[in-house]
């Protein structure tokens, strides 16, 4: 006797999917653990160097458009994963959410580190002049760039919140690594 062929449609594997892997609660809930805050601060302060970025006279675009890029990027991507969990969307989505945590937790330490270090290049490169006004000491071209008291403290207060968006993302990956790791 023959045994009987299986039947090909009926493959379980084809018919079913993994199920979301994600240990962060959903909903309003994501707020009251150090993951959300630390999301919400990443949003915050992000926000802020991109608006002070903007508002600053840029003394060398190419340095500073990657740190304009950097702030936006990451804060609609993170503004978007803070609406993913507080509507419970994660849920729907069927991937590993903790994977994912760390890895864009990682790239953004990485971006945001960089974008860090080219703002505190562009604001260590500016010259206080005694009249109140700065000047870029070693420019890249033969053009002098001059800013007033006001946009070289817009530059240190930029650089310094790059910093602590840069800690703030390295803290969320490392709990995001532990999550992973679980």
């Amino acid at each position: 006797m023959s045994e009987p062929a299986a039947n090909p449609a009926v493959n379980p594997a084809a018919t079913s999917f993994p199920t979301a892997t994600i240990t962060l609660p959903l909903g309003l809930g994501v707020l009251r653990t150090y993951s959300g805050a630390l999301l919400c601060l990443e949003i915050l302060f992000g926000g802020l160097v991109w608006i002070l970025v903007a508002s600053s006279n840029v003394p060398v675009p190419l340095l500073q458009g990657w740190v304009m890029f950097v702030s936006v990027t990451t804060f609609v991507f993170s503004s978007a994963y803070l609406a993913l969990l507080i509507t419970g969307l994660a849920d729907r989505i069927n991937t590993d959410w903790n994977f994912l945590d760390l890895f864009y937790h990682f790239i953004a330490v990485l971006f945001y580190f960089a974008a860090f270090v080219l703002e505190a290049a562009t604001t260590a490169a500016v010259k206080i002049q005694p009249n109140q006004t700065a000047c870029i000491t070693k420019p890249p071209s033969n053009i002098l760039t001059f800013l007033n008291s006001r946009q070289y403290s817009i530059n240190v207060v930029a650089t310094i919140f790059a910093f602590v968006v840069t800690l703030c993302y390295g803290c969320s990956m490392v709990m995001g690594f532990k999550r992973w790791r679980k």
